[in-house]
């Protein structure tokens, strides 16, 4: 079985079912993905967006959205040390902010 466009080569992880989102970088390249890539992809883009394909599930941008908030960046590399904001979450990322800003 092939992969979605969105699943990068290096990532041993299974397609959840077909392309349902487009995801888009700040360039506007682009990759069609199932739900599982898509949120990983947009995990891995600085100003990345999502879009839900015409014939998509109800709800699917918003799920890869979600999702890929609490993704780290490029999540197949597992060997990487994790210390810097920007490796980390965004989820995790705005949960060290907040902590840095007393909240």
């Amino acid at each position: 079985m092939t992969r979605c466009p969105a699943a990068h080569p290096d990532d041993p992880t299974p397609c959840d079912g077909p392309p349902v989102v487009m995801v888009l970088d700040r360039q506007n390249a682009g990759a069609k993905g199932c739900e599982h890539h898509g949120a990983r992809l947009l995990a891995s883009l600085e100003g990345g967006r999502v879009y839900a394909l015409p014939d998509a599930p109800d709800g699917a941008a918003i799920r890869v959205f979600k999702a890929a908030d609490g993704i780290r960046p490029f999540p197949w590399v597992e060997d990487a040390p994790r210390t810097r904001p920007d490796q980390l979450s965004r989820a995790e990322a705005r949960s060290l902010r907040d902590i840095a800003d007393g909240r």
